[in-house]
């Protein structure tokens, strides 16, 4: 790097770039950036019909698809154990150039640059597209959460509002710079996240943890942005709905977007450039505290003879048959203390290790919770074309649905976020009973799908997007708060592991069949364009039974997780963030001493010929 030898606490103007290019306010913006970005596989509803109609697949062969599409965006256990013994940059490089591939062969897919591509094919390229999400969010997300561990629920609220609004944000530049071209949205989304990741691999990196008085202010400075922009993508998505489609509307759009965007550095240049001013003045006070001291005068010490010690008595001799009949017993002892000491767990706050955690009661619970809610929210969304298309709403309004379930995301992760660290630093209320009512507040959504109420498709979409997006948050800063930190990398991931498997049971296998049982029975099939008969099913009944077994899973991943808040009651009501807040304190008041005891240092060195020349001419004079 350019300015990695230069000194933040330079008095000019590159001091201060470098403070600003190198704080941690900027690390925080980047890791924004990356995640407005990392959200292309929330908008498959968006160009999942391009796909299906291209390549001639039928609903089931589709939802197969998405099943690899979310195995590979929420399985990111590789990223997490690379990101365990790696530098976040690591992380950010690899899922850049994933991410690439991935996308960049299914647009040659669809546009038919490549013919005769099979379906494994496709299932493995979506795969490694949709995966780098999980490099994109272990180098930036969790290294977020590591270097603010006091504020990790706004921190992951803030960062997952940013991955829920990606999808709009995505839709309205790819408008403005493709129009209504839904192939060209695969290519969009091939080479942004990218781009995007490569420019910031020497900006986010792990920092020491520092307390600072404002923390929770400037994240709030970044929430009342983030709430900017999702309010103007709201309106721009109403007007986008009632006005006919122009290419200068997009474009007037995407510009907004972009300095909505940008408009974060205000918070971290202001920030940076206190800090480095606090810096400047600091330092020129203990220049000043050193430069008074000068005229002290200073005797040397005067030198101690060292006396020399006798050499230690050698140690009293051992018995060989002793030690050799002790230590198979030894090794025995050893073995079954270590098997004892991996599977029992320490107490919930303290760091787990990997094997402690995966077989632990508490994340048994979580992780199956987790199957039935994201599984069934992510489901709807992924369905949400073909919902709209069965129960006979417009491609525009199509559009519409997607991007108010990532509108509504964002809402449902930062009011998760900042809300459980609210109520839990006030009340003591602890995350999981939030979850639970998540869960509860989502089957509200399903049954208006399930039952077609006419122009319910807006509320449930509103619904299911603001539980899809309050899950995250909490689900991964419960998983921080009972099982630490240190691996922290590893067992993130693994939480997301859940949302496939769900994904897979209740989307592949419950809706895809029964979507394609309900569309042979229709009297007329739709020609697609690649010459075969899709099955499209049109009516109220082709998503009906589907959603009401969604709707009974969640209720039951509702009734699960009461399990976990009964277990986790008093651990809530304690104090779960005062081993951080005492090592900051120790901390500072380390760096206190030290610098007493530099100073002291610098007191207590000899003068050297200059000063003891200057010394006796000021005493002649």
């Amino acid at each position: 790097m350019v300015y990695a030898g230069v000194e933040s606490s330079s008095s000019g103007p590159l001091g201060l770039a470098v403070q600003i290019l190198r704080g941690r306010w900027f690390m925080v913006y980047a890791c924004f950036l990356i995640m407005s970005a990392a959200g292309a596989t929330y908008i498959f509803g968006v160009y999942s019909s391009e796909i299906k109609n291209s390549l001639g697949y039928n609903q089931q062969t589709l939802n197969t698809l998405s099943f690899f599409k979310d195995l590979g965006a929420n399985v990111g256990v590789v990223s997490g154990l690379i990101n365990e013994v790696t530098p976040p940059w690591v992380v950010l490089t690899m899922g850049a150039g994933m991410n690439l591939f991935g996308y960049l062969m299914i647009y040659l897919a669809i546009t038919k640059r490549i013919s005769h591509m099979p379906v494994w094919q496709m299932c493995l390229y979506i795969l490694i597209g949709a995966n780098s999400q999980t490099f994109a969010n272990t180098g930036a997300l969790v290294t977020c959460v590591k270097n603010f561990p006091e504020s990790r629920g706004v921190v992951l609220g803030l960062l997952k509002a940013f991955v829920g609004l990606s999808g709009a944000i995505i839709t309205q530049l790819y408008l403005a710079f493709y129009g209504d071209d839904t192939k060209a949205l695969v290519l969009f989304i091939a080479w942004l996240p990218a781009v995007i990741s490569i420019i910031s691999i020497n900006t986010i990196r792990i920092m020491k943890v520092v307390r600072q008085p404002n923390e929770l202010r400037v994240f709030y400075s970044f929430l009342y942005i983030t709430l900017t922009l999702a309010g103007y993508l709201m309106v721009m998505i109403i007007i986008e709905k009632t006005l006919p489609d122009s290419r200068l509307e997009y474009s007037i759009s995407a510009t907004l977007v972009i300095l909505v965007l940008i408009s974060p550095l205000y918070v971290v240049i202001r920030e940076e450039f206190s800090q480095w001013k606090h810096k400047i003045q600091t330092r020129n006070n203990n220049n000043n505290n050193q430069t008074s001291t000068i005229s002290i005068n200073i005797e040397k010490p005067t030198e101690v003879k060292q006396v020399p010690q006798p050499p230690p008595p050698p140690p009293p001799p051992t018995t060989t048959t002793h030690i050799e009949s002790a230590a198979p017993v030894a090794s025995k002892k050893f073995s079954l203390s270590s098997l004892i000491k991996i599977f029992k767990a320490p107490e919930r706050g303290e760091d787990y290790s990997i094997l402690q955690a995966l077989v632990s009661v508490d994340m048994l619970v979580l992780f199956f919770a987790t199957i039935c809610g994201v599984g069934g929210t992510l489901t709807a969304i992924d369905n949400m074309g073909q919902i709209g298309e069965s129960l006979g709403y417009p491609k525009k309004s199509i559009s519409t649905f997607v991007s108010l379930i990532s509108i509504w995301n964002c809402l449902g992760r930062l009011a998760s976020g900042f809300l459980s660290e609210i109520l839990l630093s006030k009340f003591k209320f602890p995350r999981p009973l939030m979850l639970t009512g998540v869960l509860l507040l989502s089957c509200v959504g399903h049954l208006l799908i399930a039952f077609g109420v006419p122009n319910s498709l807006y509320v449930s979409s509103v619904i299911i997007g603001f539980c899809f997006g309050a899950q995250w948050p909490l689900l991964f800063a419960v998983i921080s708060e009972i099982f630490g930190l240190k691996y922290y990398s590893t067992l993130y991931n693994f939480g997301g592991v859940a949302s496939p498997i769900g994904s897979y049971i209740l989307n592949v296998r419950v809706t895809g069949n029964l979507y394609d049982k309900e569309a042979k029975k229709m009297p007329v099939k739709i020609l697609s364009s690649s010459g075969k008969n899709d099955l499209t099913c049109i009516g109220v009944q082709c998503f009906k039974l589907s959603f009401l077994i969604i709707t009974a899973a969640t209720v039951l991943g509702a009734f699960v997780s009461l399990i976990l808040v009964f277990r986790t009651r008093n651990f809530y009501k304690g104090d779960i963030y005062k081993k951080f807040r005492e090592a900051a304190e120790a901390q500072s008041t380390t760096s206190t001493s030290t610098s007493v005891v530099e100073m002291e240092k610098e007191q207590l060195k000899p003068p050297s010929k200059t000063d003891e020349r200057s010394e006796g001419h000021a005493t002649k004079e």
